[in-house]
């Protein structure tokens, strides 16, 4: 949810909407949100961050709307941010009086979420990033180097905003996460109150694991009150981007792994930038329902960040790819909801490079028709291609002689598709003649049954 606003104030406008992370740089000078910032605003010394949120009145927000939206479109559990890094609260905080509901919408916009998501059946999430946010902080402490503000302090060394902007570092306290001890306990307190409040049925992590002792004891409190909230049965589901042996589900940001994982885990991406950016584009349908089959294939989920304009709506642009991913997943979602991981994840052609799992390696992985994702439920083995096929299709998994198939093949359907598939098992693949009437959209999904 953004935490920033447009509109217009005399002749000003009073919303950034310059992206992500801008409550830091435009503490940066040189930055181009710090360029953006002074010329709108004014200089930071002055006009800070500080001032930027009471402006946020997201009065275009429709959440029941939205959130129906999403069901339609095959969301099966919604997460609501609950603070980014700029330590500011979207949930009725009795501890931090920078919050959602005292300033800026004035609303609890967890609570909202929650009771939406909940309506529409599906599983409630929050996003906490506020580990990070007191080194993350530290350009406000600074001031200008050079230019006619040289050496004059940013707002942020006001210690009547140091509950905002937290206290200057150590110089030696630079990490993203902070060795600072108070602090740490501050954060223990903020994510025990949200999780307290909201029972989230997910809690995420922007980072590592957290704070050593300290994380552990928020992590206990989360699980044991979900324990304790679900009648004795733990569902809840803790997320952060370092692999575990199933004591978490790792998040991978932007990027995906390169085989079947024996943990489930989760890729967030964003189908254009984190926070609205003026000019931003945004993913395809097609791009991320590619990635969702890969995915979905090496036994993880999906997390996608719908980016809603400062107002609260979403543009035309935004909604003609979620419309896109709904029409997909109303045709295909046998394959992928309930599903698992069958004996591989798929089949890429011979030449193509192997994209290491890792963060950030969405932008890497480059799909065609000859890259074949698998999932199955039951007896039924799903075959997706990932673009649209120009000639028959080979999957070379499924011939007679296969080592990994041993399963007589039954019948094959195209999902979406009310055409007869002409197919035949061959010794070194099963060969599908190429439909004559594929569906609209490039990832075709196949379901084959195999004999029990």
């Amino acid at each position: 949810m953004p935490s920033l606003v447009s509109g217009r104030i005399g002749d000003r406008k009073p919303c950034p909407r310059q992206g992500d992370w801008y409550a830091r740089n435009m503490y940066i000078q040189g930055s181009e949100q710090n360029k953006y910032h002074v010329a709108h605003y004014g200089h930071p010394s002055k006009f800070g961050y500080k001032d930027i949120i009471p402006l946020w009145k997201a009065e275009k927000w429709d959440p029941e709307k939205l959130m129906a939206l999403y069901k339609k479109v095959g969301a099966k559990y919604f997460v609501s941010m609950g603070t980014h890094h700029d330590n500011f609260f979207l949930w009725n905080s009795s501890l931090h009086r920078w919050n959602a509901v005292q300033m800026g919408p004035h609303k609890d916009v967890v609570g909202i979420w929650q009771k939406e998501a909940k309506k529409n059946g599906l599983k409630f999430g929050v996003s906490e990033h506020l580990g990070a946010s007191y080194t993350w902080y530290q350009p406000s402490h600074n001031a200008d180097t050079s230019g006619a503000y040289k050496g004059v302090p940013y707002d942020a060394n006001d210690p009547a905003y140091a509950d905002l902007y937290h206290p200057k570092a150590k110089a030696d306290d630079r990490g993203w996460y902070t060795t600072d001890p108070e602090w740490q306990l501050t954060w223990y307190k903020s994510i025990k109150e949200l999780v307290d409040t909201y029972h989230p049925d997910l809690l995420y992590s922007d980072g590592g694991f957290p704070f050593g002792d300290i994380g552990r004891d928020m992590l206990a409190n989360f699980y044991n009150g979900n324990v304790a909230y679900n009648n004795g049965q733990l569902t809840a589901v803790y997320n952060c981007k370092q692999p575990s042996q199933g004591m978490w589900v790792q998040d991978l940001e932007r990027g995906v792994q390169d085989s079947i994982s024996a943990y489930p885990w989760q890729t967030d991406t964003s189908i254009g930038d984190w926070f609205y950016r003026t000019g931003q584009t945004y993913k395809s349908g097609t791009d991320i329902i590619r990635m969702l089959v890969d995915i979905v294939s090496k036994n993880g989920n999906l997390l996608i960040n719908i980016v809603q304009t400062p107002e609260g709506d979403l543009e035309p642009d935004m909604l003609n790819t979620l419309d896109e991913i709904g029409k997909w997943t109303a045709a295909n979602g046998e394959g992928i909801y309930g599903s698992r991981p069958w004996k591989k994840f798929g089949e890429r052609p011979e030449n193509a490079v192997k994209v290491k799992s890792d963060n950030f390696n969405e932008d890497r992985m480059k799909y065609t028709a000859e890259d074949i994702r698998f999932t199955c439920n039951g007896n039924k083995l799903y075959a997706f291609l990932l673009d649209t096929p120009t000639s028959d299709i080979r999957i070379k998994s499924l011939g007679k002689s296969s080592a990994i198939n041993i399963k007589k093949i039954r019948s094959v359907k195209l999902l979406g598709s009310k055409e007869k598939i002409q197919w035949q098992q061959e010794a070194d693949a099963l060969v599908i003649k190429k439909p004559l009437n594929l569906p609209a959209w490039k990832v075709s999904g196949f379901r084959i049954e195999l004999a029990d």
